[in-house]
């Protein structure tokens, strides 16, 4: 299963294995339990410290367990952890062979201090990039502490218990049989919700760290690709420099194929979120991730100081500040939409789409992001309906075609989405209006697909900065805003095109006019500083 390139690297990795590994299979006649034997019996090939057996002692089949030999330290997989898994796989395999982890110090005492028995199964595609961190989290979780156990399995080979569970998004997280959580969480996020009294100890020693950071020159809001660049920019310039983040890596985090970032032909999402989050360490940068901004408030007079206020009560200062905030998927607001969100309503197609195996689902915009998603779709479900507001498709004419190429997919235009309908448990169809004819249909179906758009995180900017009837941060060719100051590249500012090479040009950009503002205002100070 593993190619030469692959098996050489993941030989190499196996050579930081301290403790001996039992790779542990429960099997039966299917094709995928073969699969899943040749792909272990191939890594116990590249390791004297890895052995492979078979025993009948989990109902999921196949599954297996990674067992650090004569202890209780273990994972388990149910299904073969490939694609977007197969690094936690990797990482699984070195951690319970002893190899330490990178997480701080601090956190992992959190881990092993937890009392009470848990048991998590999380639930996770292959395609899906959001689900490694939380299967990795948890993964190190139940190695770190032998009261924590945890089972990842790839819902597209046990649908039947997808089906019974209600699990519609990934991934999908049970504790002890009941409901923890969905969607992206790491490993501070995921110890928050288990540990309240830790969590408030921890949000307080923050504040203490954060008041004592003093002032920024250039102060950064927000970690995708403008934020990185701008951060980069700044720090470069030999002035202080600090970047405030809800999650590094912002919108990329969530993006699967990236296909035209000049001189990279392809890579993914996490990928070059991970290449962003590196290139700024090699600068002196203060990353403050896991910070949610909720107010700002520009210096009142000129060489004064802006204001940044965060979720957890503490307030960062800065000469200079560059926001970044970028912007989130665009939803219809449409009756049964929020109820059903996550049980058939969803806006993921690569990480929701092995859920909907063989069913019928809508996809709603007819923009690239739309039709790409009908097409991808088109190749595990029994019929897509993409639905569009316009009297046309807009996405660009080649993926038209291939569209209308695809047998069991249908386009409908000139249709207004007006509510989501369900059976209390999941979606069970979709209701629109012919804009044309006014007359209202329905279609019944599984699964509904969001694609029509961004909104730009700028709620908590109101009334500090000139913001667009659309929400957008107003900026002009310098990326300066309507507060002396205060600067702002990336999607969340009226730049048209929201596009990663335009996003880090602008942030780029943001963070020279913020450099030229300080020069202006304070060029002693600065130039020895630089």
């Amino acid at each position: 299963m593993l190619d030469a390139g692959l098996k050489t690297q993941l030989q190499g990795y196996l050579e930081r294995l301290t403790q001996p590994v039992e790779l542990v299979a429960s099997l039966d006649g299917g094709a995928k339990s073969q699969e899943l034997k040749d792909l272990l019996e191939e890594i116990a090939s590249l390791s004297d410290k890895v052995t492979f057996a078979e025993a009948d002692e989990d109902a999921r089949k196949p599954s297996f367990a990674i067992v650090r030999a004569g202890t209780d330290v273990s994972v388990r997989f149910a299904g073969i952890p490939m694609g977007h898994e197969f690094t936690s796989l990797v990482l699984a395999l070195l951690q319970v062979g002893g190899h330490p982890s990178k997480e701080a110090q601090e956190t992992i005492e959190r881990v092993k201090g937890l009392d009470g028995d848990y048991t998590f199964e999380t639930y996770f595609s292959l395609s899906c990039q959001n689900c490694p961190d939380v299967v990795q989290a948890l993964n190190l979780m139940s190695v770190l502490n032998p009261r924590i156990r945890h089972t990842a399995i790839d819902g597209a080979l046990f649908q039947d218990e997808v089906e019974k569970r209600g699990v519609m998004a990934v991934p999908s997280v049970f504790l002890n049989s009941l409901p923890f959580g969905q969607g992206r969480m790491s490993l501070e996020q995921i110890l928050a919700k288990l540990d309240t009294g830790a969590s408030e100890r921890a949000a307080a020693r923050v504040r203490g760290e954060i008041a004592a950071k003093g002032t920024f020159d250039v102060l950064v809001v927000g970690g995708g690709p403008a934020g990185a660049a701008a951060a980069i920019y700044a720090a470069r310039k030999g002035i202080r420099t600090g970047i405030a983040s809800e999650r590094f890596g912002g919108q990329v985090l969530d993006t699967m194929g990236i296909e035209n970032f000049i001189s990279v032909s392809h890579t993914e999402g996490p990928k070059m979120a991970a290449a962003l989050a590196a290139h700024v360490k090699d600068y002196e940068v203060d990353v403050m991730d896991l910070q949610v901004a909720t107010k700002l408030v520009p210096a009142t007079q000129p060489g004064g100081l802006a204001e940044l206020q965060l979720q957890n009560g503490a307030t960062l200062k800065a000469k200079t500040v560059v926001l970044s905030p970028g912007a989130r998927w665009r939803q219809m607001n449409v009756p049964g939409e929020a109820e059903y969100r996550n049980k058939g309503v969803a806006y993921c197609p690569h990480c929701d789409g092995p859920l909907f195996k063989g069913k019928r689902v809508a996809v709603i915009g007819g923009g690239n992001s739309g039709v790409e998603a009908a097409i991808d779709l088109a190749g595990l479900v029994s019929h897509v309906t993409l639905i569009e507001f316009d009297s046309q498709l807009r996405a660009d004419a080649v993926l038209q075609a291939k569209l209308a190429s695809l047998p069991n997919a249908s386009v409908i235009v000139s249709a207004q989405t007006t509510e989501v309908h369900g059976d209390g448990a999941k979606v069970t169809g979709l209701a629109y209006k012919d804009r044309a004819s006014g007359e209202q249909h329905t279609i019944e179906l599984e699964g509904i697909f969001v694609q029509i758009g961004l909104v730009p995180n700028t709620e908590w900017l109101k009334g500090a900065i000139a913001l667009s009837p659309r929400g957008e941060i107003e900026v002009d060719a310098r990326g300066a805003t309507s507060a002396p100051g205060i600067f702002a590249a990336g999607d969340a500012t009226t730049v048209p095109y929201k596009q990663i090479v335009i996003a880090m040009g602008d942030g780029a950009k943001a963070a020279l006019s913020a450099f030229d503002h300080l020069i202006r205002s304070a060029p002693v100070e600065v130039a020895k500083a630089a």
